[in-house]
Parts: structure tokens; sequence; C-alpha cells
């Protein structure tokens, strides 16, 4: 049973305002927020001692490996680092093995995440050029949205059918995400990369095969089909300039038909970290070069871009040391998502304000998902406590991964998570962990 709790003395950062409150929590839920609460009984009581309280992150897009690959990766380990950065909801993608390409598949997920996550959870249903029927079989009530790969990302899943593509515009009953990279484009500049370079290829070519013109192609076909269908779409992981005109910031996020979401990797890396880091920033769509990094701000704070996600796709370091061609793309990040967000902060980038709307309401409007994302009374009590005065180190012993690493080790940030609950359950309290109460499925108010 979950316990009561009351948090006094936050400065809660919710819905564009900062103010000092108390948050009584019961039965899972926020059941008051007010300013003189200590008198109340609970189970528990956590003195924030002016620390900030944000609704728990919401991250729609992960990679959590199980079923298939569960060397790399599972939903109990990824989601245990989740909530260590204060992420307590995810919306999982369908290229595990195999890849949820079935109703049974996608359920099977539900079921093993329903007795394994410590956070909330939803899975994506995916697309492939021949289970239209089973795509359209999807309950929106129930199920994040559809994930379509407009671009070679993983295995079997690329839709490239232009049939099948209209098809699937045409009658998704729900979101659409689609993952945008240019299939032909991509091939022909790795044969001349590969003609150029051989097996000895730097990390730093990896922009260059996936480049500007593979991302705009593929963004700026999937923008046209959604208006000529009037799909609820949304384009996962943007990382150019050039595809920031497709979007519009002149309406509220509510009333958009085409949504676009920005990751943390894209908002801190340019393509000078490849001669440092090399195939650890490996990942698709490509970190590209700095302007682009500087346009994805400028997009993201003018709402061009609408939510902050990680993208969170983790693979061995064995996998990872491979030589350029070899290594797998993709990068665990989930965990420092929320830290890496407040360094911009402390930066002066963005204010608290406007990371809690990127990372908390923006995900939960745009997937219109039931009672979370927000600080308000009758909601679920998903909620974070950070503290951005207490620096926190990333080091092996604190990555919660199950592939063991992070692009950032050594890095020492500014600002620590200090509490997360889910579902009032406090499932992380200063690296320790209750995983007496799992987390639950979204559901959707479609």
């Amino acid at each position: 049973m979950t316990k009561s709790s009351i948090i006094l003395n936050a400065r809660v950062v919710n819905e564009g305002t900062i103010t000092e409150k108390d948050i009584y929590i019961k039965d899972g839920r926020i059941e008051q927020i007010g300013t003189d609460l200590q008198h109340k009984s609970a189970d528990q009581v956590i003195d924030a001692n002016g620390q900030y309280l944000m609704p728990g992150v919401i991250d729609d897009q992960v990679h959590f490996r199980e079923p298939g690959l569960t060397h790399k990766a599972s939903i109990y380990t990824e989601s245990k680092a989740a909530v260590a950065g204060g992420v307590t909801s995810f919306m999982e993608m369908p290229n595990t093995v195999p890849n949820a390409l079935t109703q049974e598949l996608l359920a099977d997920k539900y079921q093993i995440a329903s007795q394994t996550s410590l956070a909330n959870y939803s899975f994506f249903m995916g697309a492939s050029n021949d289970n239209l029927s089973e795509v359209l079989k999807t309950n929106p009530k129930d199920v994040c949205g559809i994930k379509i790969f407009m671009g070679s990302s993983t295995g079997n899943m690329l839709v490239d059918d232009e049939g099948t593509l209209a098809a699937i515009f045409r009658e998704s009953p729900m979101l659409i995400a689609t993952h945008c990279e240019d299939e032909a484009t991509i091939k022909q500049r790795q044969e001349q990369y590969r003609q150029q370079y051989g097996e000895d290829a730097p990390a730093r070519i990896h922009p260059e095969i996936r480049n500007e013109e593979a991302c705009f192609k593929s963004s700026s076909m999937a923008v046209t089909l959604a208006k000529k269908h009037n799909t609820r779409l949304h384009i996962l992981h943007i990382t150019t300039g050039d595809e920031l005109p497709l979007f519009d910031n002149t309406i509220p996020l509510k009333q958009k038909r085409i949504t676009a979401e920005v990751c943390v990797h894209h908002l801190w890396f340019t393509a000078d970290d490849y001669e440092t880091l090399g195939n650890q920033i490996k990942c698709n769509p490509a970190v590209k070069d700095k302007r682009h990094k500087s346009a994805l701000w400028e997009g993201l704070l003018d709402n061009h871009l609408d939510i902050i996600a990680t993208d969170h796709a983790p693979h061995t370091w064995e996998e990872k040391s491979q030589n350029y061609w070899k290594a797998p793309s993709g990068v665990p990040l989930v965990q420092h998502s929320l830290v890496l967000m407040l360094e911009a902060y402390h930066e002066g980038r963005i204010s608290l304000e406007k990371l809690v709307e990127k990372m908390c309401h923006a995900p939960a409007d745009c997937f219109q998902i039931s009672q979370r994302g927000y600080i308000r009374e009758g909601y679920f009590a998903d909620l974070v406590l950070v503290n951005t005065q207490q620096e926190s180190t990333v080091s092996k012993d604190v990555i919660f991964y199950k592939c063991g690493w992070s692009p950032f080790e050594r890095k020492t940030f500014k600002s620590s998570v200090t509490h997360t609950f889910v579902s009032g359950n406090l499932v992380y309290k200063q690296g320790n962990f209750d995983e007496s109460q799992k987390g639950a499925r979204l559901v959707f108010d479609r």
C-alpha cells in the first residue's frame, strides 16, 4: 500500500510559475496543495528545504531492449536508471527482438513492464510494409502511438512502400511518431565514404553520411503526408535547423496536428565531440555541426520544437568499441537527461519553468496522457525533487544502465535528483530505491 507523504517547503515549478508550497500525497495522488500542511498526519514527511519540486519527467522516446536484447538492457534496469534521473514515465519503441509488429507481441511487453518497471510505461506499436491490419487494431486509449521508421534505423522495420505509408497516414486512429531519414540518400553516401575510407573510417563522418538532406527529405515528406490526410504526426529527434520551418509555433501545442521533439544529446553535443567521444555519440539521426545545435535551442525556446526527450538507446561497451561501420547507433541517456537540462538552466539557456514545460507538461499534452505531467490536486503524484546546489558526478558506481557506461562519465553536474515519486511511491531517495511498488500503464484521454 502506498504510504501517505507530505512534502514541506518546496519551490514548486509548475504551469509557468514557481511558488512555495506544501504537497500532501495520499493513495497515489496529490490530495492537497497548500502553504500550511505541516499539521496533517502522514506516514512520511519530507522537508524540501527550498529545493525545487517538479512533475516527473515524461520521456516519449526510449529503447529498453526487452525482449530479445537483454544483454544490453531490460525494462527493469533502464526504468531504475530512469527514476534515479527523475523520469517517472516512458514510452518505449517497437524495435525490440522480435519487433513489436503484432498486438500479441505488444501485449507481451506490457506484461513484462507490469511486473518489472519502476516507472510508468507505454509502448509504441510498430509499423512495417506489411502489417497495416495489425496497426489498425491498436487501441488509442491505452497505447501511446504508432511508430514508423521512415529510414533504416533498425532491422526490417523500414517503411519505404509509398502505398503503405499513405495508408497508415490516412487510416491511423491515433498519433503516428516517425523517425525521419531518407534511406536512398544515406545508402548513396555510405557507399561514397566506404570507398574513401575503407574499414578505417572515423566516427566524425557520421553526420556527413546521415546529413541534413537525408533528414529534411524525409521530414518534409512526413509533414506533406500528414497535412494531406490530417494525421496526428509527431516527428522524433529533430537534428537540423533546416527542418524547423516545417513546424508551426503560432498555435498552442494542444491545437497542433503536427508536433516535433528534440533530444538532449542534440542540444548538448556537436560534431566536434566525435574527436574525443567517437562512437559513444554515434546515433541516428546524427549529432551534427554546432550551427544546428544553436538552431535547435532557438527552435525549442520559440516553440517550433515541442518536447525534450532522450532516445535512450544502450549498447554494450564491446559493441560500441568496434570500428565505425560495425558499432551500433545509440546513446544511453535516460538517467541524466534532467541534470543535463538543469546544466543548461545554470548556464542561463533555459528557465526552470520552460524546462518543466518541455519535459513534463508538453509530453502529457502531446500524447493526451491522463492525469500526469502536472502538479495538480487529483492528479497522480509523479514528482521529482531536485537540488540545484548539490553537485552530482557521473561515475561507474552510480550508473544504473545495464550497459554500465555513459558519455558523461567523470562529468560533474551542478544539480542532483534527490527524490522521485511514482504514483505516490517514493521509489528513489538519495541513491536508494524502494521497489515494492511497480509503475502503472499510461492511459490516454482520446
